[in-house]
């Protein structure tokens, strides 16, 4: 079958070229923008296909089939165990890149695949880095996602990771679980099914790993140092007080991402009260 054939069949069957040409693309064993000039795929390749579709019609991630997430500059191996980086994270990643220089430190918490480490160490190389993530299988991924850059990979709890950096970090940056258990059923089947539940659903009202992390960021931070937080569009308001309130934090501002929806908040440490 001629390269282009199966693109269009497989377009068909899961309505997205973008899709069809990744899967036939991965198949293959090439970039996408190189499938003007690829060879036939051959009876194994057809078969191998024909799987990756059917998994990918059935929900599966098209990320857990290729193995790869893209976000910004850079791509991570993703798959079963740990949270798919989503591209509305990465207007927080720039707003960030914008605020920091080579030399401060960065903590990244509730870290999955490290995708968001790795993005800032590549775009704004000389940062002192960690990364610090709870989960067993999202550590795997993240190590190795990490290797060989100058981010050190932490496996831990938030809540008391990283003691000895206290009050001395510029910027915590994080994308923590935020969705309500209530909201179970309006979850998509490919974020409730294959995404960790660890990295999604974060108590009745979503909030329980913010107020961790409002802690935890507080602690962590230096006076006017920087936190940005994602949060659901539908917390806009509920985030914004959460961190108002806190008491450690001043200039707390929401802010939108490029589809206009209200997406992370951002926050100053305010100086220690003696």
């Amino acid at each position: 079958m001629e390269a282009a054939a199966a693109v269009r069949s497989v377009r068909e069957t899961l309505g997205s070229d973008a899709e069809a040409r990744t899967l036939v693309a991965h198949v293959l064993g090439i970039p996408p923008s190189r499938l003007l000039l690829a060879p036939a795929l051959d009876d194994a390749d057809a078969e191998l296909l024909a799987g990756l579709v059917a998994r990918r019609a059935a929900g599966e991630p098209l990320q857990h089939l290729t193995g790869v997430s893209h976000f910004r500059t850079v791509s991570v191996e993703v798959g079963p165990g740990v949270f798919v980086p989503r591209p509305e994270t990465e207007t927080m990643v720039g707003w960030c890149l914008e605020r920091i220089e080579p030399g401060q430190r960065v903590v990244e918490l509730c870290a999955g695949s490290g995708v968001v480490s790795l993005a800032i160490a590549t775009e704004l190389p000389g940062l002192e880095q960690w990364a610090v993530e709870l989960s067993p299988d999202a550590v795997t991924y993240m190590v190795k996602n990490l290797a060989g850059t100058s981010v050190t990979p932490v496996e831990g709890d938030m809540a008391d990771s990283l003691q000895g950096l206290d009050g001395s970090v510029d910027l915590v940056i994080a994308n923590p679980p935020y969705v309500p258990l209530e909201a179970w059923e309006s979850v998509p089947a490919d974020v409730r099914d294959h995404d960790p539940h660890l990295a999604v659903f974060s108590g009745q009202d979503g909030l329980d790993a913010m107020h961790v992390l409002a802690d935890a960021a507080a602690r962590l931070l230096k006076p006017g140092g920087i936190l940005a937080a994602e949060h659901a569009e539908v917390q806009h308001e509920s985030v914004v007080a959460l961190f108002a309130s806190h008491g450690s934090y001043g200039e707390v501002r929401d802010h939108k991402d490029l589809a206009d929806r209200w997406r992370f908040v951002t926050a100053v440490r305010n100086p220690a009260v003696p």
